[in-house]
């Protein structure tokens, strides 16, 4: 239940939020307690070397991330709460600051700089990621290696792969679900804002835990970790496993977060037939989220056993197996699919009635192609396994449940096709991305299908027809999604206007070269082109010197972005009005910037969302009543 008010404290002067618990403190209590915990873990290594089997000590590098992450926290102020708490003070939100820069460069219980947070986090190391696939480019233009050893190559994949993984899963939920869905039920805050603050920075530690690899030698394994691999690897790999720790655990606070926000925060009158449909995607992603990614956490945690404490969980020769980290890696993987999916299918149906200017074509069916992924989801992963030793008998099934799983996909699509048919549209930024993601994941999609079937998956799974499917799917589909919805809230989160202009040549740019740079790579995984391979056929060179240029400039058009951002962000500045799309939404309906606490009084919801055109049409809320405890029809 929520309270009517929450007294925030007085305000003061933007400097003071670089003294005391903040993000420099974090960094420096976070470098301490990684010493102590290295110097800790190398006496107990030491006094252990009777049980290793090579000289690198894992138990130091383990225990000096576990003792940097204490001081990390505890310099953020994470455990100021609990041990006021001890100490019989009563609850409050001191951390509910209503202005200055400060409160974005420390923990923060207000959702809406918790959005804001997660936003400039994922795209400095989006920009990190995709300068790291600059370098892999930079080194295919050759048929052998000329820049890299293998082993540095290896890496650099590895990075790449893993902190897009990382990043993109919280790409959408993490900076929109956070900022909008208190707004969109008509709720002043998360439930748990606490915890929604500690995965932002969770979110924030672990590509940097990720880098240190890179000083620590490196790991072998691409994003997947697998073993034997994993467990032969040196020190680099336990900065891989303590980095998808945290973000496996970041993962699984905010789907418990966003359920309980929903389930019980709604404002009166918001039934779940008026829940806008970005927030049903982000109920059906945080399902996923609370439900595999503790199967990854696990997995990576006896992955930590097995380096540490000589247990054998996934090492065949005693006693254990691989194929258990495969099917427990997969269990979370094939869900983390449709994890980085939905919130994207959210983002594309909540955009497109606003320009199209007609109601949502099949709410329902929506609803149900959400839900029925999420149940499917969980029953497709072992076609990863197909080439791995899987039980023939089990393969129909796993060929049946995948391609089934096409069909609430579908119902999405329709969906999208039906709010189109015959729509007015306005072509705004916004709305082109939208289509441009339906474009690329239908393309993702369609090639799925050879890689859902054994005969095809046998001869194209080691091959760049993966890595075309992938990122058609993942990029294509989420990345677009995560422009889109940037450009929609964009004006409501920070009160002011992009450059248009830029804008628009910054969506013909990467639209096109995305598709050219990956477009091509189908043909050359046909051609026998191996993923993860730093060396490769001759006859292939033609080929992908066209994706590195190719990916050169699709790099150039995401620094036109990031041009944008500044500019508009930092230099122009230029004002927003309140609603410039004309919707809807709730979110439009409160002015901007939006106010502290969202809501003076709890709105009453009195219509759904998505009446556009429709005569007669209510009002969506009555700010103006009462105020009522919210959850509940």
């Amino acid at each position: 239940m929520q309270t009517d008010v929450i007294a925030a404290p007085a305000s003061r002067p933007a400097w003071r939020g670089l003294i005391g618990f903040n993000l420099l403190t974090g960094i420096v209590l976070g470098i301490v307690g990684f010493a102590v915990g290295a110097w800790l873990g190398g006496m107990i290594g030491d006094g252990l070397r009777w049980v290793g089997q090579s000289d690198e000590n894992d138990i130091a590098i383990f225990l000096g991330f576990a003792l940097g992450l204490v001081g990390y926290f505890g310099g953020l102020g994470f455990f100021n709460y609990p041990i006021s708490r001890l100490l019989g003070h009563p609850p409050s939100l001191r951390e509910y600051d209503s202005e200055g820069w400060g409160r974005y460069f420390r923990m923060c219980t207000d959702h809406k700089v918790v959005g804001i947070q997660y936003l400039v986090v994922i795209l400095i190391f989006f920009f990190v990621a995709g300068f790291n696939a600059m370098m892999i480019r930079t080194e295919l233009l050759r048929p052998s290696p000329s820049i890299w050893p293998a082993d540095t190559y290896l890496t650099l994949v590895g990075e790449h792969g893993t902190m897009m993984m990382v990043l993109m899963s919280a790409a959408v939920i993490g900076p929109f679900g956070n900022y909008l869905i208190p707004i969109m039920i008509g709720a002043r805050r998360m439930a748990f804002p606490r915890i929604e603050s500690m995965t932002v920075w969770m979110t924030l530690a672990a590509p940097i835990v990720l880098l240190s690899a890179i000083g620590l030698g490196g790991f072998p394994t691409g994003w997947t970790g697998y073993t034997p691999l994993a467990d032969q690897a040196n020190l680099g790999m336990d900065s891989y496993i303590t980095a998808f720790i945290l973000a496996g655990t970041a993962l699984t606070l905010v789907g418990f977060n966003i359920l309980a926000t929903v389930f019980t925060m709604r404002a009166p009158g918001m039934t779940w037939g008026r829940l806008p449909l970005f927030v049903w995607a982000q109920v059906a992603t945080a399902i996923l989220m609370l439900l595999s990614a503790p199967v990854l956490v696990t997995a990576l945690l006896l992955a930590v056993l097995d380096r540490t404490a000589t247990t054998t969980f996934f090492t065949s020769g005693n006693g254990g197996s691989p194929y258990l980290f495969e099917n427990l890696f997969w269990f979370f993987g094939h869900p983390e699919v449709y994890i980085l999916a939905l919130p994207g299918f959210g983002v594309a149906l909540e955009i497109l009635p606003v320009f199209c200017r007609k109601p949502l074509w099949g709410y329902g069916m929506a609803v149900a192609g959400m839900l029925g992924i999420a149940a499917l989801s969980f029953m497709v992963w072992q076609h990863h396994l197909f080439v791995s030793g899987i039980n023939a008998p089990l393969r129909p099934f796993y060929m049946l449940t995948t391609e089934l799983i096409s069909v609430p996909t579908g119902f999405l699509f329709i969906n999208a096709m039906g709010t189109l048919w015959n729509a007015r549209m306005r072509l705004e930024v916004p709305l082109l991305f939208v289509l441009a993601q339906l474009f690329n994941f239908l393309i993702g999609g369609l090639s799925g299908i050879f890689l859902s079937d054994t005969p095809s998956d046998v001869t194209l799974h080691g091959s760049y027809f993966v890595m075309a499917h992938l990122h058609y799917t993942i990029l294509g589909g989420l990345g677009f999604s995560l422009f889109a919805a940037f450009y929609y809230w964009f004006p409501k989160m920070t009160g002011l206007q992009y450059n248009m202009r830029l804008a628009r040549i910054h969506f013909w740019s990467v639209f096109i070269l995305f598709n050219t740079t990956f477009a091509p790579l189908f043909a050359a995984g046909i051609l026998d082109m191996p993923r993860r391979a730093v060396t490769y056929a001759s006859y292939l060179q033609p080929i992908n010197d066209w994706v590195s240029i190719s990916a050169f400039l699709l790099g150039g058009s995401m620094l036109l972005f990031g041009i944008n951002v500044v500019y508009s962000w930092a230099i122009a500045r230029k004002p927003a009005v309140d609603n410039p799309w004309h919707s809807r939404g709730i979110e439009w309906q409160l002015p901007t910037p939006v106010p502290v606490h969202n809501f003076e009084r709890l709105p009453v919801i009195v219509a759904g969302p998505y009446d556009y055109g429709v005569p007669g049409a209510l009002p969506v809320m009555q700010p103006e009543a009462a105020a009522a405890p919210a959850g509940g029809e």
